[in-house]
């Protein structure tokens, strides 16, 4: 079998969840099936789609036109030179006559409207609705999901939920050299706590940092709260820098984040709604308590939280960076579902999905 898989996404400056996904899922594929990616024209200067090592078929637009081109459903796969296209994220290209495969990983746009731009909703309403009138079968990490992509117009049959679709142990070795020369940036010298995420509405960084505030008398020590993760969009970074003690560091290699993970007393992750939360399952597997909303991905695991419940947040703060009984209980629980969570396993997964269409 031979898939085309569609790799724009890591050309992207700051490519997320969906860059570690496609990356991720590449490095635990073996030698069947093979893949070959898709990409928009070559940069003039580093390719970090050709850096991967595969064959790359090259679209003679650059990324945002061949986009929008996409979205017009013009510009796309010519040909049965592929048994199957595979895109990780709804920018999908018109596949003509070879079969479409489409990774959902959730529809938070419609939950949380006013969490996203209303030109994001748009795109992203527009796109749904091709690809589920395109692709031969989409992709989804839970049964809730399942459910929301079905009620925004997708037929059930064509709707798979994949168990496990993604993986936690991507992360390279720890730089804790790199860790710590961040942190002393950011004056802390000590234990912390830590947040991970998009600087956006949607990671519920204005709850959390009301909560920390609140917590912060109640902690053993005043230890501060680091917040890790690229800008992104309707959250005022100088108001979250004014609490005491809340240090924004930004965003950082994997590696380094590897190593915040691996020092921190505890990892909270609130978002307000999550398809199903990385990070929480990142931190799960590097042995740390985790406070988190109730997102698919920790199955139970975290201590769980009402995101919109700022003294439930501060409770978790305390209990999962203080107790010392609850947290070797969280961090047990925590590796079992890590455990669970490979990419081999993943990547395995999506291969009967695509046999299945192919």
């Amino acid at each position: 079998m031979h898939v085309l898989m569609v790799a724009e996404q890591l050309r992207r400056t700051a490519p997320g969840g969906i860059g570690t996904y496609l990356r991720s899922l590449l490095a635990a594929l073996d030698g069947d099936p093979q893949v070959t990616l898709l990409a928009s024209r070559p940069p003039a200067g580093p390719d970090p789609v050709a850096a991967l090592g595969r064959p790359v078929v090259t679209s003679p637009l650059p990324g945002v036109v061949m986009g929008r081109a996409w979205a017009r459903g013009v510009a796309g796969v010519t040909g049965r030179r592929f048994d199957l296209v595979f895109a990780p994220s709804l920018a999908a290209p018109p596949s003509g006559a070879v079969p479409l495969v489409v990774a959902v990983h959730d529809v938070a746009w419609r939950r949380l409207p006013d969490a996203y731009p209303a030109r994001g909703r748009r795109w992203h309403d527009r796109a749904l609705a091709r690809v589920a009138r395109t692709a031969a079968t989409l992709l989804v990490p839970s049964p809730g999901t399942a459910d929301e992509v079905v009620a925004a117009g997708a037929s059930r049959s064509r709707v798979l939920v994949l168990d496990p679709m993604y993986g936690c142990d991507h992360l390279p070795t720890a730089d804790r050299a790199g860790a710590g020369a961040a942190l002393a940036g950011l004056g802390v010298d000590g234990p912390y706590l830590l947040a991970v995420g998009t600087l956006e509405p949607r990671k519920n960084l204005t709850r959390l940092v009301e909560a920390y505030r609140r917590a912060r008398p109640f902690l053993p020590e005043v230890w501060p709260l680091v917040l890790v993760g690229p800008p992104g969009w309707g959250v005022e970074v100088a108001a979250l820098r004014r609490v005491d003690g809340v240090k924004v560091a930004g965003p950082v290699s994997d590696a380094v984040l590897a190593a915040l993970y691996a020092g921190a007393r505890c990892v909270a992750y609130v978002p307000l709604f999550e398809g199903y939360g990385l990070p929480a399952v990142e931190a799960m597997a590097a042995a740390v308590p985790v406070v988190a909303s109730p997102v698919p991905s920790t199955a139970g695991a975290a201590l769980e939280v009402d995101p919109l419940d700022v003294d439930a947040i501060a409770a978790g703060l305390i209990t999962a960076a203080g107790d010392d009984r609850r947290r070797a209980e969280l961090v047990t629980g925590g590796l079992l579902r890590a455990g669970e969570l490979t990419w081999k396993a993943a990547a395995d997964r999506h291969v009967e999905a695509w046999k299945a269409v192919a």
